[in-house]
C-alpha cells in the first residue's frame, strides 16, 4: 500500500524525485548517447549490456559459406585488441551472437539493412541478406570501447556492448569513394587498406581512377606498352603543375601497376566487404600516358610525349575554359583508336565484373581537333557541327564498345555536351547541374560535386594545408543537399566522394583528406535525411577520430583549427572573427608576435587589430590542452583576406 504521506504536498514532491530519477536510470536513452557513424534509421536504447567472454559464440545457420565469411570476419576483428578467439557454430549456447537470414524478406530492409538486437544475455543480427549482417557487424563493432580498432592487446578493457535495438537501413544504392592511383601510384596493399575503412563506414563503392596523364595504373596484356612505357614517369618531389619536366637521359623510375592477379585479388577483397570496384579509363582527353606508349593515337602524333610528371601543360582561364599545350588527347576520328579501345575494354570488363566502366570524359581539349584539316574534314562529311559533337561521337562509340562486353557506361558529366550516348549514367562534379540536367533526360545519376564532395580540398586554414584551388570543410561537406531542387531522385543512384591525388603523395596524407570528410559522405549517402544534425554529428566524429587514434589511422584535425574571418570597419581597420567548427573549445590568440596559450588573451568578441601590429597568431584549446594547430597570419594576409 502506497503511504499516505504520499498525499501531502512533500510527498508529492517526493514521489516526483524518484520518478524523475527512475527515467533517468532506466528509461532507454536518447540515440545521441551512441556515437555510430553513420547514424541509424531507428536507435532504441535498453538496460545492462552485453560482454564479449572466451564463452561467447557465433552461430550461424549450418551450411552456408557467405554467412561463414561474416562471421570469420567479426572473429578477425575482435581478436587482436580483445585476445578472444570466437567460436563460430550451429546450433544454441548460453552466450551468444547469432546471425539469421530473415525467412520472411522484410521489404523496409531491403538486400543492405539489419536489424540489431542486443541484450544482457545475446546479440542477435538479422537481415534479408548477408550484406545486411555485414553492416550489421560493423554497428555492432561501433557499439565496443574505442579500443577494439587497437590492433595490440588491450587487457585492461571491458569489452561490453550497451543494450540495444538498432533497425537500419541506407538511404542510397551507391555509397562511393574514388581513389585517383593514377596521380600518385598507390600499392595494392595499401588499397586493401582503403577498401577495410570503406566497409567500416558502409560505403559500397570504390571508383579506381586508374588512367591519367601521370600514370597508366592496370595491365593490358594485348597493349604491352600501357604499363612498360604509361606506368612510370621520371621521379619528382614538390607542387604538382610546378615540378621540372624529365631531363634529357632521365630513367622513368617512379610509379607502377596492377597486375591481373593485382586486380582479382583486389576484386574479391573488395567483394568479402560487399564493396563493388568501378575500374576508369579515362578518355578521350586525360590520355598523355596512354599516348607517351603509343603516339599514333593522337592527332598530333608526336613521339617525344612522355608521361607527364607534375609538370604544367595547360592554362586556365576560368569559366571552365582552357587550353593544352601539350596534346594529350586521342583522336575520334581514327578507326585505330577504337580498336585500341576494344582491347582495352575488353580486359578491363573481364577483370571487373560490377556492371559499370567509367569512361571519364572529362576535361577533353578540342583545340588539336581543331586545328586538324583532317579531324575537321571527318567533321564536315559527318555533320558535326562542334567539338562537343565530335565528343559525343566518340562517347557513343565507346559506349557500344562497353555495351558490346555487356557492361554498362558511366562518364563525367561532360558527356552530357553534344548529346549523351544511350542508357549511359552521369556522374555530377561540376556542382549539381548535370545530375539535374541527366535525371531530366531519364539517365542514371551520382552526385559527385565539387568542391563539396572533393576530397582533396584544403579543409583548413589555407596558411597551414597543402594548396590547392578551394576549400570544402567538414561542414561543407557534411550540409550538402544530395538531392538539389529540380532534380528527379528517382534516376539518382546515390553520391560519391572524390580523393584526386596531385597533391596527395603518400599513404597517410590520403587518409588525412578522406577523413573524417568520408564519414559527412558517409552519413548522406546513408542515413535518413531527418537524422542529419551538425551539432551531434560533430561529437561523433570526435568520438571516431579517437578510434581512429587506436587503429593508428591518419586524419585531418582541421575541426579544431580556429576559422578567421576578416573585414574592415567604417574606419578602414582590420575586424577579426574567430570560430571553429567544434563547440566547447576555446579560443586565444596574440597580436604581439608571441606565440598564444592559455594564458594569453582568450576570444570573446571581434578584433579589431591594432594599428601596427604585424602579426595574429591563434589556437584552440579545450580543457587546457592544445586542440586545433596554431595560425599565424601577418598583417598583409589579414589585408589579403578582406571580404569585400
Amino acid at each position: 500500500m502506497m503511504n499516505t504521506k504520499l498525499k501531502s504536498g512533500r510527498g508529492k514532491q517526493f514521489f516526483a524525485i524518484c520518478c524523475l530519477l527512475l527515467s533517468i536510470n532506466y528509461f532507454p536513452a536518447a540515440a545521441q548517447d551512441l556515437s555510430l557513424i553513420p547514424m541509424p534509421v531507428s536507435v532504441q536504447k535498453g538496460n545492462g549490456s552485453f560482454e564479449l567472454s572466451n564463452s561467447t559464440v557465433i552461430t550461424v545457420p549450418a551450411q552456408q559459406p557467405e554467412i561463414q565469411k561474416v562471421a570469420s570476419y567479426l572473429v578477425a576483428k575482435i581478436k587482436p585488441a580483445t585476445g578472444l578467439t570466437l567460436k563460430v557454430a550451429s546450433g544454441s549456447f548460453s552466450s551468444t551472437i547469432e546471425f539469421v537470414i530473415n525467412s520472411k524478406t522484410d521489404t523496409q530492409l531491403g538486400k543492405e539493412g539489419y536489424l540489431l538486437e542486443v541484450t544482457s544475455d545475446k546479440i542477435k543480427i538479422s537481415a534479408n541478406a548477408p550484406s545486411g549482417l555485414f553492416y550489421g557487424v560493423q554497428t555492432f563493432l561501433q557499439l565496443l570501447p574505442k579500443e577494439i580498432e587497437s590492433n595490440k592487446l588491450q587487457s585492461a578493457v571491458a569489452w561490453k556492448a550497451p543494450a540495444v535495438t538498432i533497425k537500419d537501413y541506407p538511404r542510397f544504392a551507391w555509397r562511393g569513394i574514388m581513389l585517383d592511383v593514377s596521380r600518385h601510384f598507390f600499392s595494392k596493399e595499401y588499397v586493401k587498406e582503403y577498401i577495410e575503412q570503406l566497409g567500416r563506414y558502409k560505403f559500397n563503392r570504390l571508383h579506381l581512377h586508374l588512367t591519367d596523364d601521370n600514370g597508366w595504373r592496370v595491365e593490358i596484356k594485348s597493349l604491352p606498352r600501357l604499363t612498360e612505357v604509361g606506368a612510370w614517369r621520371v621521379p619528382r618531389t614538390g607542387t604538382f603543375g610546378s615540378n621540372e619536366p624529365a631531363k634529357p637521359g632521365e630513367k622513368p623510375t617512379y610509379g607502377g601497376f596492377y597486375t591481373h592477379e593485382d586486380i582479382k585479388e583486389l576484386v574479391q577483397f573488395a567483394k568479402d566487404r560487399y564493396i563493388e570496384i568501378i575500374p576508369e579509363i579515362d578518355v578521350p582527353g586525360h590520355s598523355m600516358a596512354a599516348i607517351a606508349a603509343y603516339p599514333e593515337l593522337s592527332v598530333t602524333k608526336d613521339a617525344s610525349i612522355k608521361v607527364n610528371p607534375g609538370t604544367k601543360f595547360s592554362t586556365w582561364f576560368g569559366g571552365g575554359k582552357f587550353e593544352m599545350h601539350i596534346d594529350n588527347t586521342l583522336n575520334p576520328t581514327d578507326e585505330k583508336v577504337y580498336q585500341f579501345l576494344d582491347k582495352v575494354f575488353t580486359e578491363v570488363a573481364a577483370l571487373f565484373p560490377y556492371e559499370y566502366i567509367h569512361m571519364g570524359g572529362d576535361e577533353c581539349y578540342k583545340g588539336y581537333w581543331e586545328r586538324d584539316p583532317a579531324v575537321q574534314a571527318f567533321m564536315k562529311k559527318n555533320k558535326l557541327k562542334n567539338g562537343e559533337e565530335l565528343q559525343s561521337y566518340f562517347t557513343k562509340r565507346v559506349a557500344k564498345i562497353i555495351a558490346s562486353k555487356k557492361k554498362k557506361m558511366i562518364g563525367w558529366d561532360e558527356i552530357l555536351e553534344g548529346g549523351i550516348a544511350p542508357g549511359a549514367a552521369v556522374m555530377s562534379w561540376r556542382g549539381t547541374e548535370g545530375g539535374i540536367e541527366a535525371s531530366h533526360l531519364k539517365h542514371p545519376v551520382v552526385m559527385s560535386p565539387a568542391t563539396e564532395y572533393y576530397l582533396d580540398m584544403m579543409q583548413g586554414d589555407p596558411s597551414i594545408e597543402p594548396p590547392v584551388y578551394s576549400t570544402a570543410r567538414l561542414k561543407d561537406t557534411y550540409m550538402l543537399n544530395l538531392l538539389p531542387e529540380g532534380i528527379d531522385s528517382a534516376y539518382v543512384l546515390g553520391g560519391q566522394g572524390n580523393l584526386w591525388t596531385e597533391q596527395i603523395p603518400t599513404e597517410a596524407h590520403a587518409e588525412y583528406m578522406t577523413y573524417p570528410r568520408a564519414f559527412a559522405i558517409s552519413e548522406t549517402v546513408w542515413s535518413p535525411k531527418n537524422k542529419k544534425e551538425w551539432n551531434g554529428f560533430v561529437s561523433r566524429v570526435e568520438d571516431h577520430l579517437g578510434r581512429f587514434d587506436e587503429a593508428q589511422i591518419n586524419y585531418a584535425p582541421s575541426i579544431y583549427d580556429p576559422i578567421i574571418d576578416v573585414k574592415k570597419n567604417s574606419n578602414g581597420q582590420l575586424t577579426i572573427d574567430l570560430s571553429s567548427e567544434v563547440q566547447n573549445v576555446d579560443i586565444f590568440y596574440t597580436v604581439d608576435n608571441s606565440i598564444p596559450n592559455q594564458y594569453y588573451p582568450k576570444y570573446d568578441g571581434t578584433i579589431t587589430f591594432p594599428e601596427g601590429a604585424d602579426m595574429l597568431r591563434v589556437i584552440t584549446y579545450r580543457n587546457n590542452k592544445p586542440m586545433g594547430r596554431l595560425i599565424s597570419l601577418k598583417a598583409e594576409d589579414l589585408e589579403k583576406r578582406v571580404k569585400k
